[in-house]
Order: C-alpha cells, then sequence, then structure tokens
C-alpha cells in the first residue's frame, strides 16, 4: 500500500499571510524522510493554496514521486505537460467549494467536460500516469476505463462521512475497488480519511495507494507545537 501525503494545506496556513513559511516544499522533503512514498498538491485554478511555483519545486525537490491533482484548465494542463510529474489525477472543482466535494460524473447521459479525455490522452502520451478522481459507483468506473487512464482515485468523502456508521459505504467501496480492479484499472483512495477512519479502506485488497492529506497536517500541528515552542523559547532566551 502506497501513502501519498497531500501537503496543500502547509501552503493553506503559508497563503493566509502571503509570506514564505510555512514551506510546502520543506514539508514535502519531511513527509518523504518519515516514509511516505510520494507527494500530492492541487494546484487549483483559483490558486487558493499551492502556486505554480510551488509545483516546479516539488518538481525538483523531492525524491519519491510527485501527484498533481488538477482540473482541465489549459494553463495547468500546459504546466503539467512542461514539468512531467510522475502521475496527474484529475478533479472536479467548482470555486465556491471548500473542498473537493465528489468525483468526476462520468456516467452516460450526464454532461461531462469536454476537454477531460483529450487532456487525459495528451498527459498520457506525454509519459504521466493519469488517474481520475471518481465516486465509488461502478458506471463510473466503466467509463473512466473506457477512456483508457490507467488508475482511479475512489472518493471517500461518503464513507468518512458516515464514519463510525459507515458499514454500507465501505461496503461500496470494497465492490467499486474489485470491479475497477476487473476492468483493469489501478485502484486509489482519499478524502476524508483520519488517524480514527483509514484502517478499514487501507484493509481493501483492490487498493494499493491512498492519499491523505488534511488529517496529517492537522496532526502534525499538534504533536510539533510543543517542539516548535522550544526551539523559539531557546532563540529568545540566548538572545538576552
Amino acid at each position: 500500500m502506497r501513502l501519498y501525503v497531500n501537503v496543500d494545506h502547509v501552503a493553506t496556513v503559508r497563503q493566509a499571510r502571503r509570506t514564505d513559511e510555512p514551506d510546502p516544499v520543506e514539508a514535502a522533503r519531511r513527509c518523504e524522510a518519515a516514509g511516505a512514498d510520494g507527494v500530492t498538491v492541487h494546484l487549483r485554478e483559483d490558486r487558493r493554496h499551492i502556486q505554480d511555483h510551488d509545483v516546479r519545486r516539488l518538481t525538483e525537490a523531492i525524491t519519491t514521486v510527485l501527484n498533481l491533482e488538477l482540473a482541465t484548465a489549459p494553463d495547468i494542463v500546459a504546466l503539467a505537460l512542461a514539468l512531467v510529474p510522475h502521475q496527474a489525477t484529475f478533479v472536479p472543482e467548482r470555486r465556491e467549494e471548500i473542498t473537493t466535494e465528489g468525483g468526476l460524473d462520468l456516467r452516460p447521459g450526464r454532461r461531462a467536460d469536454p476537454r477531460l479525455a483529450e487532456a487525459a490522452a495528451r498527459l498520457g502520451e506525454a509519459g504521466i500516469r493519469v488517474s481520475l478522481f471518481v465516486d465509488p459507483d461502478l458506471a463510473t468506473l466503466d467509463a473512466a476505463a473506457a477512456l483508457g487512464v490507467p488508475a482511479v482515485e475512489l472518493h471517500t468523502g461518503a464513507y468518512a462521512h458516515a464514519w463510525p456508521h459507515a458499514a454500507e459505504p465501505l461496503a461500496r467501496l470494497r465492490e467499486a475497488a474489485r470491479h475497477a480492479r476487473a476492468a483493469g484499472l489501478a485502484v486509489h483512495a482519499g478524502h476524508g480519511l483520519t488517524y480514527r477512519n483509514v484502517a478499514p479502506v487501507a484493509a481493501i485488497p483492490d487498493i494499493e495507494e491512498l492519499n491523505i492529506g488534511h488529517a496529517i497536517v492537522s496532526r502534525s500541528i499538534v504533536v510539533g507545537i510543543e517542539q516548535a515552542v522550544r526551539e523559539m523559547r531557546a532563540l529568545v532566551d540566548a538572545a538576552r
């Protein structure tokens, strides 16, 4: 099971002051040192947290692999083509949402993004592993397989929101993961996974990769704040 750590919300804290810290690149390096198999960032169209220069620096700095989450905005697709991250995961975006609220709706009869197939093909031709962020819906998974992408990421939000009474959404995740694997897709999962609810999802044998960010960044603030205060205390005391 691969664990990719999403460092978006390190940049969220930075952007609150429009300064240079905390640095998501430094955070990514520390995640790698702690055992992360890869780093995930979402370059949103509104640039609310991760910025273009963060993606460029991460491409050069990390020693594992970069998973770039993106919509089909032409400028972001062009940046991905220029930087060639290991993986690009297409996600839906709405500017008014706080975080991604659901997966790409690829079901027959739905109004899909007409740019998705072309963008996925272009990135795939450039040697980038393409994944689609989708709900655990069997028709959607069939549509993803028909697009010829190698991987999907199952949106685990329904499971996370139902926790701890999540038997039904967990069963849907298991069924979706089996279905996707049978269709030839590699299966990833993420969204809303925490230290309390991750284990049942991590135990699903057909899932090979988890993307987790907010819970890890939140936990790091709590477990790391004592050391941060000690370091500042020492600097202040040494100056007097």
